[in-house]
């Protein structure tokens, strides 16, 4: 929660152009009462997050530091290694387990709107690193027809980024490929409002389009070379349905990139650290917000390969490949109809 603090109220931002603060100084830089400044820096030097530089008895002239590499990890924004925003996540957890706790008894879902701006804001700025630096780098790449064709400047492709959100990877996208056409869809009326922004803020919305739509309107089949899922379909409460909707929207030739959860191939206890903690937002988050129907699947974060392959089957795809591609959170496959 201090951590929150720290990255909401800008406290990590103004520690990071000061070589070194006092608690008075903090508060006039961040704004905040000088009270406040003290034991908010105290608590993260106990923790060990701030180095002390001087201390000289007195609790409200001892001075402060942020090392470098709690810098890069705290208001580093463009690296793959920026987390504070994982304290985003936490808090609204938190908010919200009270509607959790009566989906555990009731077996309902709870609605992705309840989590509110922290979760969506949080997630938006946790993955826009890898996005900016990894999408057209890394991942696109592996799909070397597909890639082709987005570079293409005689016949410009056509992408449809599902599940967009905040719009950060459709955004990616059209910086790594301008030739292309982009459009996110998302059912979240304000992750289409943001991502709108964040579009308009990147001059590119001549080229990336948001909507808030369903992506199996048949106005929309038969568009685009590339249909793309990022950490989207372990939320969905039919993803077959998604899936069948995505086959449809491609043009011949053209192929679904799913990139979604690392998990093990198969269920194992005790499981890794990064096991634990998509079981962790699979409880609380994900599968949740994949039960608010009646029909609803219920997969989880926890989606592992087998699983999407046999919803890749069910939704008429012939072809599942596991890409080639590093990463230490996600999986990507090629889904082929």
């Amino acid at each position: 929660m201090h951590v929150y603090v720290g990255d909401r109220l800008g406290l990590y931002t103004a520690l990071a152009t000061m070589p070194d603060s006092s608690p008075g100084e903090l508060a006039v830089g961040a704004g905040i009462a000088e009270r406040y400044a003290r034991e908010w820096l105290e608590q993260q030097a106990v923790a060990g997050l701030l180095d002390v530089v001087s201390d000289d008895g007195d609790p409200r002239t001892r001075r402060y530091r942020l090392p470098a590499e709690a810098a890069e990890i705290m208001t580093d924004a463009d690296s793959l290694n920026y987390l504070a925003p994982l304290a985003s996540l936490v808090v609204s957890l938190g908010q919200t387990l009270p509607a959790v706790l009566e989906a555990f008894r009731t077996g309902s879902g709870v609605p992705y709107a309840a989590y509110g701006e922290d979760l969506r804001t949080g997630i938006a700025r946790l993955n826009r690193p890898m996005f900016l630096h990894q999408l057209g780098t890394d991942w696109v790449p592996a799909l070397p027809d597909i890639e082709a064709r987005l570079r293409a400047t005689d016949k410009p492709a056509r992408v449809a980024d599902l599940g967009c959100g905040s719009g950060w990877s459709s955004i990616a996208l059209s910086r790594a490929y301008p030739a292309a056409q982009i459009d996110g869809i998302d059912l979240d009326e304000p992750s289409i409002t943001e991502a709108r922004r964040n579009a308009l803020a990147a001059g590119l919305t001549d080229r990336v389009h948001f909507a808030c739509r369903d992506a199996g309107d048949p106005a929309l089949a038969g568009r685009y070379d590339l249909v793309t899922f990022f950490e989207t379909l372990h939320d969905m409460d039919d993803p077959v349905a998604a899936l069948h909707a995505a086959a449809a929207l491609l043009v011949p030739g053209g192929a679904v990139l799913v990139g979604d959860e690392k998990v093990a191939e198969t269920f194992t206890a005790p499981g890794d650290e990064l096991e634990r903690f998509n079981y962790g937002c699979s409880a609380l988050h994900c599968l949740p917000v994949g039960l608010t129907r009646p029909t609803s699947v219920g997969t989880g974060t926890v989606i592992r390969p087998d699983t999407i392959r046999r919803y890749a089957r069910a939704a008429g795809f012939s072809t599942v490949t596991v890409l080639p591609i590093e990463h230490d959170f996600w999986r990507f496959y090629r889904l082929d109809p």
